[in-house]
């Protein structure tokens, strides 16, 4: 999409260093709102930081964007997930799904504030690095809200479910993982539309 190297390696190694940053901040969002919402775990658990440690998954967070930016592939990843209990709820289902929603919108607020605020005062390489960003952001939000177990986006539906259908859905939920390898590695294409609504929002945000 865009490029600031013709070595692939070294955008990849850049894509990673800018990723990290945010799916920290995505993660450290589901814990504060959960937090807010009554549930200590995260802030029990030392989540509640910006410091990479606690939070990098060698797979998601690194391995996988690799793969991903060297295949030209749309790059997105994941951190370990902040643990929520939503037993500490009041409304266990709803709060579940504002906690949820948290890490989506926190990657668009960080690439619209990005796309407003710093990005028009660069010019060059570094103007292509913060383009790329803003992208990734955008492109994590979208990722995160399909609603496709364990992402955000499947928080939401239970909201809409009837009980008999929460219960089927939940049963669902142990073959996540497996629908997520199918649609990365199988069916060739078939997230390709997430660059393409991340391209539209990118076009939104960048005045």
């Amino acid at each position: 999409m865009f490029t600031f190297t013709d070595n692939s390696f070294i955008e990849a190694g850049v894509v990673i260093l800018i990723l990290i940053p945010s799916i920290i901040v995505h993660e450290v969002s589901h814990g504060l709102v959960a937090d807010r919402l009554g549930d200590p775990t995260a802030r029990n658990a030392g989540r509640l930081t910006l410091n990479p440690k606690p939070h990098i998954d060698p797979f998601g967070s690194i391995l996988l964007p690799a793969l991903l930016a060297l295949a030209n592939a749309p790059i997105f990843g994941w951190a370990k997930p902040v643990p929520v209990q939503p037993g500490h709820f009041e409304n266990p289902t709803a709060h579940m799904a504002i906690t949820a929603v948290a890490g989506p919108v926190s990657n668009i607020v960080l690439a619209t504030l990005l796309a407003r605020l710093v990005y028009p005062a660069l010019s060059g390489v570094p103007e292509e690095i913060v383009l790329w960003l803003i992208f990734i952001n955008l492109l994590l939000a979208v990722f995160n809200m399909l609603p496709i177990p364990p992402l955000d986006g499947s928080r939401l539906l239970p909201l809409v479910l009837p009980s008999r259908g929460r219960e089927a859905y939940r049963q669902f939920e142990q073959f996540g993982f497996l629908v997520l390898f199918a649609l990365l590695f199988i069916f060739d294409g078939a997230l390709g539309f997430m660059s393409d609504w991340a391209i539209w929002m990118l076009e939104i945000v960048i005045p």
